[in-house]
């Protein structure tokens, strides 16, 4: 993730006034909570609690929006979606997953070692566990839920056989 902006740093002041201009236009809370599908109030508690940070702040303090936040907001909702998260299991998703894109910078830089790279893809191998582990026991806790509703179908078919059944 990003860091929180604000932080009191004079660059991450003056990066928060210059918007990149790889991303594109930056988009104000609204345009981009209409863009992401999700309201104003979303964006900002995805942001109270670490998930997102807009990449780009107003001399004001407004807000700005990039094309990677909303891809950002895409993922957070595809998890929850998808996948049934909480938003508490989210963040450790997106911590993970941050933590893999920067192994993989930095496997990449010229001056990494073999020594680092050995260190990085180990690393990055328990970091792929423990995200197997995660994704695991939400499976597990669907199978259970699954496996509940199925005993209730069941008893409540048996109890439509019974009462439909011909009285001799």
């Amino acid at each position: 993730m990003r860091s929180t902006p604000g932080t009191g740093t004079a660059e991450a002041a003056a990066a928060n006034e210059q918007p990149p201009a790889k991303n594109g236009p930056l988009l104000g809370i609204g345009a981009a909570a209409a863009r992401a599908g999700v309201s104003e109030r979303a964006l900002r508690y995805y942001q109270q609690i670490g998930l997102i940070t807009p990449c780009a702040c107003s001399p004001g303090g407004t807000r700005r929006y990039s094309e990677d936040d909303l891809t950002r907001v895409a993922r957070i909702r595809q998890l929850q979606a998808l996948l049934g998260f909480n938003l508490d299991e989210i963040a450790v998703i997106l911590r993970s997953e941050d933590r893999m894109a920067q192994i993989k910078r930095s496997y990449h830089h010229e001056h990494t070692s073999d020594a680092e790279r050995r260190e990085l893809v180990r690393e990055s191998l328990q970091l792929q566990h423990d995200l197997r582990a995660t994704v695991q026991a939400k499976r597990r806790a669907i199978e259970g839920f699954l496996a509940d509703l199925d005993a209730r179908i069941a008893r409540w078919g048996d109890l439509l056989a019974q009462m439909t059944a011909p009285v001799r």
